[in-house]
């Protein structure tokens, strides 16, 4: 399979989030099971079904997680320079109302849009990337054709 690119910084939350879910929802289900059973009938038991449930949610994100974990790639935005490639942070106008954005380019897993984290896979990172400061972009959005002006690209 792939490499999956991530930033340290990603890693480290995906990381997090399954030794939380290893180390603290998971024994905290299982108890919760436990408990549910004791409380008798388990085919008119609704503690127990919901338990259940949430222990199949858990146990399918934790394999999710270890698989995302052992495909990372984790590359350092500090290391790099010159045009956009993934973990740069980059600046653009909109050409049309000369409002400026700035995002960070990310892999899908660490992506959130409204903390400026874009996904490499979004339309406007593809277009992007390969581009300098200066040069204009276009991107098709649902919303229409969006043209951008890079203003600024840094690696940090």
């Amino acid at each position: 399979m792939d490499k999956i690119p991530t930033t340290r910084k990603g890693f480290n939350a995906l990381e997090t989030e399954l030794k939380q879910l290893k180390s603290v929802e998971r024994p905290a289900i299982i108890e919760a099971i436990a408990e549910a059973r004791e409380l008798g009938d388990l085919k008119e038991n609704a503690e127990y079904h919901s338990a259940r449930e949430k222990q199949g949610f858990i146990e399918g994100r934790i394999k999710e997680l270890e698989g995302i974990i052992s495909l990372a790639e984790v590359i350092d935005p500090a290391s790099l320079s010159g045009s956009v490639k993934f973990g740069a942070t980059v600046t653009v106008a909109d050409e049309d109302t000369d409002e400026e954005k700035t995002w960070q380019i990310v892999g899908e897993y660490e992506a959130n849009v409204e903390q400026g984290l874009l996904n490499i896979k979004s339309p406007i990172a593809r277009a992007l990337i390969g581009k300098e400061e200066g040069d204009s972009v276009e991107v098709r959005t649902p919303g229409g054709v969006k043209s951008y002006e890079i203003v600024e690209i840094a690696y940090v």
